[in-house]
């Protein structure tokens, strides 16, 4: 199944405990490159973020936003007794052996560690929550890849029709394009007024079949259109082979271009270009 590098995905969670929205968003890329954008509370979630990414992903940038907005607190503050006690306690043994030593104000008591009980979401389950919700939006991203990767399938198989559609042109016109040579080059030798020596002439003709005949050229584009096709239906990236495939269709496009003497092949040489080039501007997404 070919899998598109571009896609998008958002998933919110609204708690007691507060909300979170997560969005995932990939684009082409020649490696896989992730980049985290999250809480500072919630730091320590982008090693499992990234391996994840690792085991499902191979290609693209991949950027994760993850929100994170604690529910409105009780405002009310509650002390912590027993710590306070056990504070307590530890300020009256400095006293006794220390008669001399300040002592702190009820204020200072309170800014203690553990003394004051500041209200607020459980992080442990907050972070399971943002784990789940992670998962969640990285298979919306694989489906959401899927999809746009059929139609960018759809795309080059219809590109690929139109190339066989010119291969099959241009065998049509191979044995009146040999024809036209023949008598372009008598009508040349003619005007010249040049002796037509027999050996000579073939010689020509010899010359000019071999420049005219693109038979090997044909053959081999029908077999790139083959190994495309088959590309296309292989699991895992793909994109890597399509673009090197892209490379060898120019390559016998661009002999057939040069092999090219009479206006007929020419057009077909150019329109083969064009499909190519439409193929791997599309293949540039796919990972």
């Amino acid at each position: 199944m070919v899998h598109s590098m571009t896609a998008f995905s958002r998933q919110d969670l609204d708690a007691d405990w507060g909300y979170l929205q997560l969005e995932l968003r990939s684009v082409n890329q020649r490696y896989l490159e992730p980049h985290f954008r999250l809480p500072e509370t919630l730091r320590d979630l982008e090693p499992d973020f990234r391996e994840a990414l690792r085991g499902r992903l191979a290609r693209g940038k991949v950027e994760c936003h993850l929100r994170f907005t604690p529910a409105d607190a009780d405002t009310r503050l509650s002390v912590n007794r027993k710590r306070l006690e056990t504070l307590a306690n530890a300020l009256g043994d400095v006293r006794d052996s220390v008669p001399q030593a300040a002592m702190p104000d009820a204020l200072a008591l309170l800014n203690h560690p553990g003394v004051l009980d500041i209200p607020g979401p459980d992080m442990d389950l907050v972070k399971a929550e943002a784990r789940t919700l992670f998962r969640t939006a990285l298979d919306d991203l694989e489906a959401g890849r899927a999809r746009e990767g059929d139609k960018l399938a759809a795309l080059i198989d219809a590109r690929l029709d139109g190339i066989l559609e010119q291969i099959v042109e241009v065998r049509r016109l191979l044995p009146d394009i040999l024809a036209r040579q023949r008598d372009q080059l008598l009508e040349r030798l003619e005007s010249a007024r040049t002796e037509l020596d027999p050996q000579r002439l073939e010689a020509e003709m010899v010359l000019v079949a071999q420049k005219a005949d693109v038979a090997e050229e044909l053959d081999r584009l029908d077999t790139h259109v083959a190994e495309v096709r088959r590309q296309l239906k292989q699991k895992g990236p793909i994109g890597r082979r399509l673009d090197f495939l892209m490379q060898e269709l120019n390559r016998e496009a661009n002999t057939l271009s040069s092999k090219s003497v009479v206006a007929d092949t020419t057009r077909c040489a150019v329109e083969l270009k064009v499909l190519i080039e439409q193929m791997r501007e599309q293949i540039q997404n796919i990972e």
